[in-house]
């Protein structure tokens, strides 16, 4: 019994030397179990990236912040991707105001910690999506607006992606999965994608 394993060593050894310089295919050992628990989990199906737009069409600066500034067709919402920062919409009548959309608390802490109408919607880097009372126009290019990111497209820079749909923006972090779809109807803590079939 023992020879037979001595016999089948030699042979691996043999076998292994001859093939030393060769790249490793397949080391025959099965693969490693999927790490469970939700820290690790990640989306069971990928963005869609069959509609990406030249996110350079949409690049402006803001004093020092470098950002992928848009508007919704309608005109009605700036948006921006701040670079490996954040991503967010603020109303296009003024970024003072509030955003008017069914189910927005009726405030939120500023960056005092005072009580303030919320009048932008957030996703950070790493973070959940939230209603934030900002002291400037973060997603307002200036001079501006930014270009029209058109319905169905997806504009992907500097680890967020968004979108617009007849159903609302959407935007997301790429980092965490993490996200918001929103329209003056409501809000979903939640990335919607762009159907690949979408024209």
């Amino acid at each position: 019994m023992i020879r037979g394993h001595l016999g089948v060593l030699v042979a691996v050894a043999i076998l292994i030397a001859g093939y030393a310089d060769q790249p490793v295919i397949n080391t025959g050992e099965p693969p490693a179990p999927p790490a469970t628990g939700s820290a690790n989990a990640t989306p069971s199906t990928p963005p869609s990236n069959a509609h990406l737009v030249n996110a350079y069409d949409y690049v402006g600066h803001a004093g020092e912040t470098t950002g992928y500034y848009f508007t919704t067709p309608s005109g009605k919402w700036r948006c921006a991707i701040l670079a490996h920062t954040k991503a967010g919409c603020q109303a296009s009548s003024s970024w003072r105001s509030g955003l008017g959309i069914t189910g927005e608390p009726d405030s939120v802490p500023d960056a005092a910690g005072q009580d303030a109408t919320p009048n932008a919607i957030v996703v950070d880097r790493e973070g959940d999506p939230q209603f934030v009372a900002l002291e400037q126009p973060d997603f307002w290019l200036d001079p501006g607006p930014g270009n029209a990111l058109q319905f169905n497209r997806i504009l992907a820079a500097a680890g967020f992606r968004c979108n617009v749909q007849e159903s609302g923006v959407s935007c997301q972090s790429e980092a965490t999965g993490k996200g918001f779809t929103f329209s003056a109807e409501g809000f979903t803590p939640q990335y919607t994608d762009v159907p690949a079939s979408a024209p």
